[in-house]
């Protein structure tokens, strides 16, 4: 079982950028990897934020299309989450998971709160 560290969450202002950090305990990357990034905001469902595949494919839900970008380095088992131009929306807890079908397969998550 990979065991995940999401980092990098905090509160800013609207418009402003944070970069999430997602260190796995061990690679993900092998052939046909998915992995995703969830969020979950206050007394609602946790839901698929952005996904990066081993094929390259990436994909993003439709909130964040064009605000955020996912990406990942295999050299130190880590994904990132560019989140730019926040919007109050945004406000969740945010979890990444090595399995992009099993969003509750994550770790503590990270806070991002966005006035």
């Amino acid at each position: 079982h990979v065991q995940l560290v999401e980092s990098g969450g905090g509160s800013v202002q609207a418009g402003r950028s944070l970069r999430l950090s997602c260190a796995a305990s061990e690679s993900t990357y092998d052939r046909g990897y998915c992995m995703a990034w969830f969020r979950q905001a206050s007394e609602k469902e946790r839901e698929g934020v952005a996904a990066i595949c081993g094929s390259g494919y990436t994909d993003y839900a439709g909130s964040v299309a064009g605000r955020f970008t996912v990406s990942e380095d295999s050299a130190k088992n880590t994904l990132y989450l560019q989140m730019d131009n926040l919007q109050p929306e945004d406000t969740a807890m945010y979890y990444c998971s090595p399995d992009c079908d099993s969003p509750y397969y994550s770790g503590q998550g990270t806070q991002v709160t966005v006035s």
